[in-house]
């Protein structure tokens, strides 16, 4: 796939604002809470934030090269209603800006009844190989230090 000029690095050239997917879960037992009950069991809100970060990974990992992927970097999430178990999510994913390496993206999600959330997530395209050695250098200097 072709690239572009995007800030100081390359990206492929089909990483633009305003395009989008989205993804429908199930929200399983696991992704509820439980310290309300039985009847008051509902997504939870990490499980939910965790399921708007891997989705948007999923979507971005297929507008990178093989050698890359994409870490969070920042959150911004409002949850602003109760979705209860057994019932189905839709998290739609849009990219709303793309600065370099730097890839911003906001979320909505909806049940069947509501909108449930609105978010905006910040993700950053690295090199696996290079983050690899520099996780390994930040193990070491965590172990001298032990």
């Amino acid at each position: 796939m072709p690239h572009q000029k995007k800030g100081n690095t390359l990206v492929k050239a089909s990483l633009t604002p305003g395009i989008g997917t989205t993804k429908r879960i199930v929200v399983d037992r696991d992704r509820t809470i439980g310290f309300m009950g039985e009847e008051g069991r509902v997504y939870a809100t990490p499980e939910l934030l965790r399921d708007i970060e891997q989705t948007c990974r999923d979507f971005l990992l297929e507008h990178l090269d093989a050698d890359e992927d994409t870490v969070g970097a920042r959150v911004e999430l409002d949850h602003t209603a109760p979705t209860l178990a057994g019932m189905w999510v839709e998290i739609a994913v849009t990219v709303a800006d793309v600065q370099g390496r730097s890839v911003v993206l906001e979320i909505t999600a909806r049940d069947p009844l509501d909108t449930i959330c609105k978010a905006r997530h910040g993700r950053f395209v690295v090199g696996v190989a290079k983050t690899v050695e520099r996780l390994k250098a930040k193990a070491a200097k965590a172990a001298a230090l032990a």
